[in-house]
């Protein structure tokens, strides 16, 4: 069993020291993997679009920056983003910042990608929100030849690329693990034929996530591709939206309850998500990183 702590961007106001305490603290309590979030910009409610699902003000540091700090201060946990919006970012530049950061990690790199559901962040990167599935396709395409290929010709209605190089490769190369985030019937159907992996985001009722698992194993047998060489990551929790939500990660039992309940559903990879923790009453770094020992002890006993 991987267990993952998606980090709690909130450490920040503690300062960049408790960033780094942290981050090492996650690898020293025995965590496989550090995840961060990626929201670039997050709009107010407004009457010319869609509610925003989260607070505009809520702290997301950035991606790429915090997975690079983070490897600095440790050594051996994996790196992953969960999930990078990639058809907002050019698929170039995010193949270099991603390579670069391998090389710095010595491989531990994990990239989650997902499209996205703020229209309103799309808009202010001047990335267009309604073809965002077709590009997202190709960018992982051409991620995969940017990481693997010396000279790169890349045939694309979004991203045609004529006679070019990007070094250095990562050391992953083109092993490097690219992971599909999302519950819809396009994101399952990218796990399937696309990535090596999927990250499941807890949104849905357990028959849900049930017939997703199902339907990435049918869709990549049907590919021609192992099932079972696509791994299944699923959170916990989804972010809590109501009181007794909040009040998860303080319940030890519940937490260990829900872990072997996914992982009899087949889920090698569980994430916990450390602001959910943050929420629940761990309201500093040292608080945090002690209920993330409890928690480790906790579901390391149950399920190794």
């Amino acid at each position: 069993m991987k267990l993952s702590v998606e980090f709690p961007s909130v450490a920040f106001r503690e300062g960049p020291d408790k960033v780094r305490q942290l981050g090492t603290a996650i690898e020293q309590i025995g965590y496989d993997d550090i995840a961060v979030f990626d929201h670039v910009v997050m709009g107010y409610n407004h009457p010319d679009r869609d509610d925003s699902r989260y607070p505009p003000q809520m702290p997301v540091l950035e991606a790429f920056v915090l997975m690079t700090w983070l490897a600095a201060c440790t050594e051996r946990v994996t790196l992953a983003t969960e999930v990078l919006v990639l058809p907002q970012r050019q698929p170039a530049l995010v193949a270099k910042q991603v390579s670069t950061m391998d090389m710095l990690s010595n491989g531990r790199v994990r990239l989650g990608v997902g499209v996205g559901w703020q229209e309103s962040e799309y808009d202010a990167l001047h990335e267009s929100f309604r073809n965002r599935g077709k590009r997202m396709d190709e960018a992982i395409a051409l991620l995969r030849a940017y990481f693997a290929d010396s000279q790169v010709d890349f045939e694309s209605d979004f991203y045609p690329t004529l006679a070019m190089a990007m070094e250095p490769k990562p050391p992953q190369g083109a092993d490097l693990p690219i992971w599909i985030g999302g519950l819809s019937a396009a994101a399952r159907r990218r796990a399937a034929t696309l990535g090596d992996g999927w990250m499941g985001s807890a949104v849905g009722t357990n028959e849900q996530v049930t017939r997703a698992r199902d339907d990435i194993r049918q869709l990549a047998e049907e590919a021609g591709r192992d099932p079972d060489a696509i791994g299944m990551q699923m959170m916990l929790q989804p972010p809590p939206t109501d009181e007794a939500g909040k009040m998860f990660y303080a319940d030890l039992d519940a937490v260990t309850a829900r872990a072997v309940e996914l992982h009899g559903l087949g889920f090698e990879w569980l994430a916990l998500n450390g602001t959910a923790i943050f929420q629940a009453g761990a309201r500093s770094v040292d608080a945090i990183t002690e209920q993330l020992g409890l928690l480790h002890d906790r579901l390391r006993g149950e399920l190794g």
